[in-house]
């Protein structure tokens, strides 16, 4: 890697350092009905120990949120139609505000039909990208457009319960709790965790038994990102 030296060096750049998505089309929209297959597909390829399992979405769940709350679901989409990420939501009001739950007290086993159309916070049930495309933007992308719908909506906040993923690996010697503060100071990086910190969100406490996953042992962080407009 040199340019010839420098322009082959340049050139060699250029080739090495992925596109944002935006650069190679691929856009952010409301997911539709005939969506729904493509995102099944994507789901047991974002989530292999949770498909085996049962923990993805399945059609009559998707096909739920798109009747009760279609503006709150969106799907990342390439030029030519393939889906490459997905994102779930619904909006709720929780009393206190920070209420212990489960994912699936929280969903309603995954329907939403818990949506309140006067609840305060959007709810992050699910966000995925498909493996050969993270850490390439389009995360990010999916949680811009949620919080532009926060805005949209007026809502107060967006809140969600972020899978431990890595936590397995240091179960036998730390807590949750101490494994989340070492991740938020830095020492230890967590897919998902480090993810939502990196996109403005704040660490507010553990939410044990969140969802059935043998990554996190069950353990999720309880994330907050506020509405400052």
């Amino acid at each position: 890697m040199t340019h010839n030296e420098s322009d082959n060096h340049n050139n060699s750049l250029r080739q090495q350092q992925p596109l944002h998505p935006t650069d190679t089309g691929v856009v952010i929209r409301n997911t539709l009905p005939e969506d729904i297959p493509k995102i099944v597909k994507l789901q047991k390829e974002s989530f292999p120990f949770l498909a085996r399992y049962g923990n993805i979405w399945h059609p009559y769940e998707l096909q739920s949120h798109l009747r009760i709350f279609p503006q709150g679901q969106f799907v990342a989409v390439e030029p030519d139609g393939t889906i490459v990420g997905s994102a779930s939501t619904l909006i709720v009001s929780l009393d206190p505000e920070y209420a212990d739950h489960t994912w699936k007290e929280i969903t309603v086993d995954g329907t939403f039909t818990n949506h309140d159309l006067h609840g305060d916070s959007l709810y992050g049930a699910d966000i995925s990208t498909h493996p050969k495309y993270r850490h390439e933007g389009i995360g990010q992308m999916l949680y811009n457009a949620r919080k532009q719908l926060v805005r949209k909506l007026s809502l107060r906040r967006m809140i969600g319960g972020g899978r431990l993923f890595n936590y397995c690996e240091y179960a036998t010697k730390i807590s949750a709790l101490e494994y989340a503060h070492r991740v938020i100071k830095g020492e230890l990086r967590d897919p998902v965790l480090s993810f939502e910190l990196d996109n403005g969100f704040k660490f507010i406490k553990i939410l044990p038994n969140y969802l059935d996953d043998v990554r996190s042992l069950n353990y999720a962080s309880f994330i907050e990102w506020l509405n400052s407009k």
